[in-house]
């Protein structure tokens, strides 16, 4: 097939003897890359001249086209620096911390310095953050639903208006007594080891429930113990019970004490009708604990101990008073609806000396 295609190289020298006409040899341009067209793309012919430019081929703009840029620039590397470290500085209420902290970007060189505020003129006050807070946004959260707050202030006005600024009997009682509700956290141990402890407290004096919880010989009575004392501490610091005696000392004279009949049927004496009680407790039953038992040959039982917690409910002796009168009051008035008499006294009309037949 090479020597097909080749051609003779003395052809034309052929032809031009027969026609008596000698022309110079021209030799056909391969499509080898030669050395010449080589340094014609570079634009370096073996001088020093500047290569002219040259209207883009289409090789070229398919190029450009699927890679981007000119076909005669060459990419360029360049060195991208790291970034400046950024030194770390304490807080600015830091005893080790400098008299003027400002934030260190570089580790050597002038540091920027901190704008100083203006300081107010005379007769100009001292603005404060809340005066740029916007009231818009506050008042999405203050009040989200503003129709619903008038319906229920309008339904609270006639509420008192039909009332009369009369007060129903539990507001009463809301406002003239005092009561404070405590739950203990979690104790490791079950509801039927608790409850004979909570009953056993329920009714009875702080003082005196905490004494018996001090001897008792149950595991839970420490716990017990340390959450009545929690719950004692907590309704004289925040409800201000049982301090009666020690704010009326040496103003006025001690009050004669009080017997009572609790419900029980049992007498009992106050002494001081601000002295703290157990009004309730009870017994909240709580999750389950993962224990182990390691038995023998290798064999582990898993084991669920239970958890609960005690609620007390303490109030004043003034709420013991005020039912045991309100007992009474009941009674009473029950005793006087049975009370019947033989021949009322009331008019007889239409007296006669005649039989009516």
């Amino acid at each position: 097939m090479a020597t097909l295609g080749a051609r003779n190289a003395y052809e034309q020298l052929a032809r031009s003897a027969r026609t008596g006409i000698i022309t110079p040899y021209v030799p056909r341009r391969t499509l080898t890359y030669t050395v010449s067209r080589r340094a014609q793309e570079d634009g370096n012919n073996g001088s020093d001249e500047k290569p002219t430019e040259q209207k883009p081929s289409a090789f070229s703009s398919i190029k450009n086209f699927f890679f981007g840029g000119k076909s005669g620039e060459k990419p360029t590397i360049r060195r991208s620096s790291a970034p400046q470290k950024r030194e770390g500085a304490l807080s600015a209420d830091s005893i080790f911390a400098e008299d003027e902290p400002t934030p260190k970007l570089i580790a050597s060189g002038r540091a920027p310095a901190t704008r100083k505020q203006a300081e107010p003129t005379e007769g100009e006050e001292a603005r404060t953050e809340v005066e740029f807070r916007s009231r818009e946004n506050m008042q999405h959260v203050l009040d989200p639903r503003p129709q619903h707050r008038l319906r229920w202030e309008r339904k609270m006005v006639i509420k008192e208006v039909r009332r009369r600024g009369r007060l129903t009997k539990t507001e009463q009682i809301m406002r003239s007594e005092r009561e404070s509700l405590s739950k203990s956290h979690w104790f490791k141990t079950s509801v039927k080891k608790l409850g004979p402890l909570a009953r056993q407290i329920s009714g009875k004096n702080i003082d005196e429930a905490i004494l018996q919880m001090r001897f008792s010989k149950k595991k839970a009575a420490k716990d017990v113990l340390e959450h009545l004392e929690h719950a004692k501490n907590v309704a004289i610091v925040r409800s201000g019970m049982g301090l009666g005696a020690v704010q009326g000392e040496g103003k006025t004279e001690p009050r004669k004490p009080i017997s009572i009949t609790l419900k029980t049927g049992e007498r009992k004496t106050i002494n001081d009708p601000s002295s703290i009680f157990i009004s309730q407790a009870w017994v909240n039953r709580g999750p389950y604990g993962v224990d182990y038992d390691h038995r023998a040959r290798g064999v582990i039982n898993r084991l669920r101990p239970p958890h609960t917690s005690l609620s007390v409910l303490l109030k004043e002796e003034n709420t013991r008073i005020r039912e045991w009168r309100d007992r009474e009051a009941k009674a009473l008035r029950e005793r006087k609806s049975q009370l019947w008499t033989q021949l009322p006294d009331r008019k007889i009309y239409g007296q006669n000396q005649y039989y009516s037949w």
